[in-house]
């Protein structure tokens, strides 16, 4: 291979003598393609980030729309239910680490012209802590202060606990929220933002809404954090406001031809392997919900609505007895990927409100609000609405009323309504039904209790591996890992 190289080289070298050797004076400009562009523009890297994103976000076969209680496998039992495989969640994992690096070229390439670029900047920033905070309520302590640092010689960063991350990520977006009340700027974001289609009024809202959700995440764990911040939010609405009508929903429209189907349509296309959850059924058939026929379609076999059991080791005997999932959220090819609705807002100020916190409207009022609003993300008419409210879901002043009501809410928002059950233990049917299956389990510790968050992915252990074994020193089922910082519920394992 030596001699090779010195003959090549010789001849390479005899080439350039025989064309003058001018050719060689700058190589910079020979290995420059005069026709490619140095550096993509900021709206098309945005553009590719959001939905890179939100193809994570969006896909059925994520295991929280399975411990959220809302469907469940009724084909190929491979016991995805419990246990996902290394491409769900090394992929997730990914998408933070790999997402935040585009974002932060996207800040880096806008930096010596920020002025020209304030609003492109402020989305880049308020998508940079929805995925650290999308990440970590999914894996608990991750790496975070030391992350995306290669440039810097840092290849192994640290795992940072979640008391650190949850205040940061409010310290963060409290700071982008005060730049945007005191002006926001006049250049357009660009077609790249497919989430808000350049409104950056709703970007604002955005990040205000964000604040509420991460506060009131760490609620059990960070009271006097969880309230200020709330009560500063709700208390201000003309420096902070919220998104507060459905047709502000922050919903990731797809574009709907291939290869950009909404991903439940794309997997119904060649798949039926997902039926409702038998929790899910029992509670809205039993408090007669205007929403289900939005949400599920009857049986086929019967017309009835019907659910499976999460967790069951076989298929059910005829699946046509079991009920599937709604029209809109599932055969629509440019349908949506909710990302944060409107009607959790006011979830979140009804629970704050039966706290007793001061947010300008009480508990009933925004409770009665937030389902109105999910009433009309489903199509339901205001009168079955007002209906509804004045009769089984006619508010009762209990927490237990409330988390049912946002739970319903948030179907197709996998994450959000699993997070919602570890804070809050509701429902409680999610704890008491369903097949835990010890055996089934990393070290056959039996479980009462869908997992407690994802695993970290397999290239942590070989590439971090220091740093992933000290985050995980206490763990013993690496499936079901360790409760979350904020997950303070009692007698789960």
């Amino acid at each position: 291979m030596k001699n090779i190289f010195k003959l090549t080289t010789v001849a390479a070298l005899a080439t350039t003598l025989m064309l003058g050797g001018s050719c060689t004076s700058n190589f910079d400009e020979i290995n420059t393609d005069p026709d490619a562009l140095p550096t993509g523009s900021p709206t098309n890297m945005l553009g590719r980030v959001l939905q890179e994103s939100i193809s994570q976000l969006g896909p059925i076969g994520d295991a929280t729309n399975t411990w959220a209680g809302y469907v469940v496998k009724i084909q190929y039992m491979d016991n995805f239910n419990y246990l996902p495989t290394n491409n769900t969640y090394g992929n997730k994992f990914l998408c933070c680490y790999g997402q935040n690096e585009q974002l932060d070229d996207v800040l880096a390439l806008t930096e010596e012209a920020a002025a020209s670029f304030t609003n492109i900047r402020f989305a880049t920033r308020i998508w940079k802590e929805y995925l650290w905070l999308w990440c970590t309520d999914q894996f608990g302590d991750i790496p975070y202060s030391e992350a995306n640092q290669v440039a810097e010689g840092l290849y192994t960063p640290k795992y940072d606990d979640q008391s650190t991350i949850y205040p940061s990520i409010l310290s963060n977006l409290k700071t982008i929220a005060d730049e945007m009340a005191a002006g926001v700027g006049t250049d357009d974001i660009g077609e790249g933002d497919f989430l808000f289609h350049g409104d950056i009024s709703l970007w604002q809202k955005f990040c205000n809404s964000l604040r509420m959700r991460a506060a009131m995440r760490i609620v059990n764990v960070a009271p006097e954090l969880a309230q200020s911040t709330i009560e500063e939010i709700c208390q201000n609405p003309s420096a902070y406001p919220l998104l507060e009508t459905s047709d502000e929903n922050a919903d990731f429209i797809w574009q709907g031809s291939d290869p950009w189907f909404e991903p439940w349509y794309n997997d119904s296309r060649t798949r039926d392997d997902w039926g409702m959850s038998n929790i899910f059924v029992a509670h809205l058939t039993s408090m007669n919900d205007p929403r289900t026929s939005a949400i599920m379609k009857p049986a086929v076999s019967d017309g009835q609505y019907r659910g499976y059991e999460n967790g069951a080791l076989s298929a059910p005997g005829e699946l046509n007895t079991i009920s599937r999932i709604g029209a809109i959220y599932r055969d629509t090819p440019a349908g949506f990927t909710p990302v944060l609705r409107s009607c959790e807002n006011y979830f979140i100020k009804a629970e704050a409100a039966l706290r007793g916190w001061n947010v300008g409207i009480s508990a009933e009022e925004a409770y009665n609000e937030a389902v109105r609003i999910s009433m009309e993300d489903n199509g339901v008419s205001d009168a079955d609405a007002e209906a509804y409210l004045a009769g089984a879901g006619k508010w009762d002043g209990t927490f237990e009323r409330l988390y049912m009501e946002e739970w319903v809410a948030l179907f197709k928002s996998g994450v959000e309504a699993w997070s919602l059950y570890r804070r809050t233990g509701y429902p409680q049917e999610i704890l008491t039904s369903g097949e835990y299956p010890g055996k089934f389990c990393s070290f056959g510790s039996a479980h009462n209790d869908v997992p407690f968050r994802m695993p970290y992915p397999d290239n942590e252990y070989v590439y971090n591996e220091e740093n992933v074994e000290a985050a995980t020193v206490n763990v013993v089922d690496n499936t079901w890992g360790e409760q979350m910082w904020w997950d303070t519920r009692t007698g789960v394992h």
